[in-house]
């Protein structure tokens, strides 16, 4: 008996010992990666902040130091309007949620999805040193913004200086001035309308003597001027007209009419804000790109109606680039006077002139497209050289490269650029298209624009001309006091002049077809080219005409594009 009892507890003991040291291999707890539990998302406009929760606290570094930033984890942004500019990740070692700051490129629409996870296999660790998974990704749906409608009104002392974001829609009540010393940004993209009403209770943007506006669209994103009831969906006809006033644009560069400071046409006399005109050629209003203006030109009494485009004594400092002023019941643009540079500017379907200019205006202008249809519009370009006197100096005489004036037809009866009150200018390297009469210079008894032709200063050079219906494509419009001998005289020598300075009649390609147009030239493109001037605001291009044969800059964010141009 003492021998079996002695046998039970060495086995006893041994299974003790193989228990023993089973348990002493096994682990005391299970060891798991941290994971992400959750992601959340606030902000608004173009800032949004991300929340991300982790399982545990969590580090940078697999010995338990270092604060999580943005090579621990990837932040990417996809689908929707809103592109991602930078982020920043805040983050405290040992904390279990982290902050994200965003900042976007645009407003989201509510289709960009924010996703997070790991930058790499080693980026998060948890207090174990243990790495997060890269399979582990949490993400989310930003939330799209609605746009609000501000109305904007003018209590006497200006709009003042503010910022005209992509996420509302502006709604000028009336005549809205940025005033002396006020500046107003206007983002890429912005849409701004006008209410309607007429005369005093007309709806504008002016910029008076002083102040300054900010406009930078994109070809990407424009800036649009329109009515109040224009959705941008069809809620109005391309071509309805009237439905607003415009923007005005008021400087300090030199004028020639007696006096120097005038009052711009529309504004009432008692509003001293209306004073346009001074001494500095230089003068700086600011920036206009890639801005589309339509369905302006509300009357403004007896008949008078405001421009798409009106700028007065504007000065060389500022840049007016990329516009489209399409359906607008008056002017496509006009400029009384000053130094003005203007680059590839759209003027189409408006109701009176294309492009006008007067008061001594001798700026600079380049690929200048004008295109009339639809029984709308007079001149392709009214060219007067001043008011009061005509005979003011200084003489307009603007030099004007690259420009594609396409007309009505010879039944229109209309006439593609007139000279006129002495005023003299430069044409060169365009292209005069489809219209009843070509180029006619006013001549008088008296010191005209025939004589800025004679004194050298007035040029129409190496330009085509073509479906021009009238046998003479550039001639004289005589008045009193001129006699029949003169008229032929002035006429032969305009004759032999056109084509002694490279002037052609030829078929440049382009064409009109069913209420659609043609605009780029396939003939006689760049063929006996004028010299471009020394200047390096001009570019020093190849071709005739507003467009580029190998880059259509109106294409894509002009109204007109849309639906009136050939593919």
């Amino acid at each position: 008996m003492k021998k079996i009892n002695t046998i039970f507890l060495v086995a006893a003991g041994f299974m003790l010992m193989l228990t023993a040291c089973k348990k002493a291999d096994s682990p005391t707890s299970v060891e798991n990666p941290p994971t992400m539990l959750s992601v959340t998302v606030d902000g608004a406009d173009k800032s949004y902040q991300a929340t991300l929760t982790f399982s545990e606290g969590v580090y940078k570094n697999a010995d338990k130091t270092g604060n999580l930033d943005n090579n621990s984890l990837a932040v990417i942004l996809t689908g929707g309007t809103a592109g991602m500019v930078s982020y920043e990740l805040v983050h405290t070692a040992g904390a279990k949620t982290a902050t994200i700051n965003l900042l976007l490129n645009d407003y989201p629409d509510g289709n960009e999805t924010l996703t997070v996870k790991p930058a790499s296999a080693n980026s998060v660790y948890n207090g174990q040193g243990i790495a997060m998974e890269t399979t582990e990704s949490k993400a989310i749906t930003l939330n799209g913004t609605t746009q609000k409608i501000i109305i904007i009104k003018d209590d006497g002392s200006g709009i003042g200086s503010q910022t005209w974001t992509a996420n509302n829609i502006y709604l000028l009540d009336g005549f809205c001035f940025i005033n002396s010393g006020q500046t107003l940004t206007i983002e890429a993209g912005t849409i701004i309308k006008g209410k309607p009403g007429q005369g005093v209770n007309a709806s504008a943007l002016i910029v008076a003597r002083g102040g300054k506006v900010i406009a930078e669209g994109t070809k990407e994103k424009p800036i649009i001027f329109t009515a109040e009831a224009d959705d941008l969906n069809g809620s109005v006809g391309d071509l309805d007209d009237g439905l607003w006033g415009g923007v005005i644009i008021l400087g300090k560069a030199r004028l020639n009419s007696v006096p120097a400071e005038q009052q711009i046409e529309g504004i009432p006399q008692t509003e001293p804000r209306g004073i346009y005109g001074g001494t500095d050629d230089a003068d700086n209003s600011g920036i206009l790109k890639y801005i589309s203006i339509r369905h302006g030109g509300t009357d403004i009494g007896a008949g008078n109606e405001i421009n798409g485009l009106t700028l007065g004594a504007v000065g060389s400092g500022t840049v007016i680039d990329y516009i489209e002023v399409i359906a607008t019941k008056d002017d496509g643009i006009e400029f009384f006077g000053g130094d003005p540079r203007v680059k590839h500017f759209l003027s189409a379907f408006n109701g009176d002139d294309s492009f006008d200019y007067d008061q001594g205006f001798r700026g600079y202008g380049q690929f200048w497209l004008a295109v009339q249809g639809f029984g709308r519009g007079d001149r392709l370009g009214e060219h007067d050289g001043g008011t009061d006197p005509e005979t003011g100096r200084p003489l307009a005489i603007p030099t004007i490269y690259n420009v594609t004036y396409i007309g009505q037809g010879d039944a229109a009866g209309k006439r593609t650029v007139t000279f006129r009150d002495n005023a003299g200018g430069t044409y060169a390297n365009s292209i005069f298209f489809n219209q009843q009469y070509g180029i006619d210079i006013e001549y008088l008894s008296s010191e005209c624009s025939w004589t800025r032709f004679q004194q050298g200063d007035l040029h129409i050079l190496n330009n085509v001309f073509y479906q021009i219906a009238d046998a003479m494509p550039l001639f004289v419009k005589a008045y009193s006091g001129v006699t029949e001998e003169q008229i032929t005289i002035a006429n032969d020598s305009l004759s032999t002049y056109f084509s002694a300075v490279g002037n052609i009649v030829a078929d440049p390609g382009l064409s009109i077809d069913n209420d659609k147009w043609t605009i780029t030239p396939s003939s006689h493109v760049s063929d006996n080219l004028a010299t471009y001037p020394t200047s390096s605001w001009f570019d020093k291009v190849n071709y005739r005409g507003a467009i580029d044969p190998t880059n259509d800059w109106i294409q894509g964010w002009t109204l007109f594009s849309k639906k009136y141009l050939t593919k």
